[in-house]
């Protein structure tokens, strides 16, 4: 003898996939935003270079410019 559950398992019609719509999704960035986040990545990893080199006025001067300007700028940007 099946169980209420089992039975209430078989009465339920199977849900099918329903066909995917096609929408026109719009991406969040641009090929700019990606620019600019090429630009920080490019930026932050000379700011590091340059630390481990010594350099203690233009480290962080390029670390700071990469975080605190292009980075924000890449999102912002539209």
């Amino acid at each position: 003898m099946a169980t209420a559950g089992e039975a209430r398992r078989r009465a339920r019609k199977p849900e099918g996939r329903k066909p995917a719509e096609r929408s026109e999704v719009e991406l969040p960035f641009t090929r700019k935003n990606y620019i600019l986040f090429g630009l920080a990545a490019i930026t932050i990893i000379a700011g590091y270079l340059s630390l481990s080199g010594g350099s203690i006025t233009l480290a962080p001067i390029l670390l700071l410019v990469g975080y605190l300007v292009l980075i924000p700028w890449g999102i912002l940007a539209k």
